[in-house]
């Protein structure tokens, strides 16, 4: 099954065949909304709204956990993310995509990043924060539906909701990063902790508020972008399906857990061992 985090309307699309409601509750609390499931040219898949219908969430707000957690519970396999970002590069043009691979946070420590803790320490690999493979797919299905494609860059994650100070666009420009969000890279540790592989379609909307001849980044400027990119999006998600080659497993996300799990097995606590279930029981039985 594949699993789309993104926009409320990602999942009214044409093709989009036996649709269902499914309304979860996990050990983390509940996700953002209700997970519309369905079958799109034979493929099983799970959207969520990431900030709810009717984008109810701040950025700080979202059960990461819950998202995720609910995502590996309904058989999702893949994770593709769908989200507006900031331009922090001259050639990463408002209406171009970006298929990021790497990640620098710049968040406040205030959202739960991780499944572990409560009697059980695990610390997964994360040099290379997204599924090469699934990227790499991303790229090839964003470029044959037409879009202007970026492969590879950096996501700088910061912890909004208010964008950037001027002063932050140029520090992030000066560390190297490309784009600039709010959301991917809690959503990237978490899946790499479920052993889910992550991949991420950015839709750039602006050029934040370091670029000397385009206006401040604005709700409205923004909107105008999303519309457009939203279509192409879905248009990407489509041609992905086509792919035959989707749901075949030729990357290390699935077994990310292997040797990550580092503490006694004889001293994790039961509680704690069946809130994890369906992320560690295939280590921990």
């Amino acid at each position: 099954m594949i699993g789309v985090i993104g926009g409320s309307g990602l999942y009214e699309m044409e093709g989009l065949e036996q649709v269902e409601e499914v309304v979860l509750e996990t050990p983390f609390g509940s996700p953002s909304d209700a997970y519309i499931t369905g079958v799109l040219n034979g493929v099983k898949m799970a959207f969520l709204p990431r900030h709810g219908r009717g984008h109810r969430l701040l950025p700080s707000e979202v059960n990461y956990r819950a998202n995720i957690y609910g995502m590996k519970q309904l058989g999702v396999q893949r994770i593709i993310s769908v989200s507006a970002v900031g331009s922090l590069k001259e050639e990463v043009v408002p209406g171009h995509i970006v298929i990021p691979d790497q990640f620098i946070d710049r968040t406040k420590g205030v959202r739960d990043a991780t499944f572990f803790g409560n009697g059980i320490v695990a610390h997964v690999g994360f040099a290379d924060p997204v599924c090469s493979c699934l990227s790499d797919k991303l790229f090839r299905a964003a470029q044959t539906a037409g879009a202007v494609t970026h492969k590879g860059g950096t996501y700088i994650c910061m912890e909004g909701p208010a964008f950037s100070t001027r002063a932050e666009s140029y520090l992030y420009r000066s560390m190297g990063g490309d784009i600039i969000g709010m959301t991917n890279l809690t959503e990237a540790k978490l899946a790499r902790e479920a052993e889910l592989c992550y991949g991420v379609i950015a839709l750039s909307t602006d050029y934040d508020c370091w670029h000397e001849t385009h206006d401040d980044v604005t709700v409205e400027a923004i909107l105008e972008i999303m519309h457009k990119n939203v279509v192409m999006s879905k248009a990407i998600i489509r041609q992905l399906m086509h792919d035959s080659t989707l749901l075949e497993q030729s990357c290390c996300c699935g077994s990310a857990l292997a040797s990550a799990i580092i503490t006694d097995r004889s001293v994790i606590p039961a509680a704690t061992v069946a809130k994890l279930g369906p992320i560690v029981s295939k280590y921990l039985n």
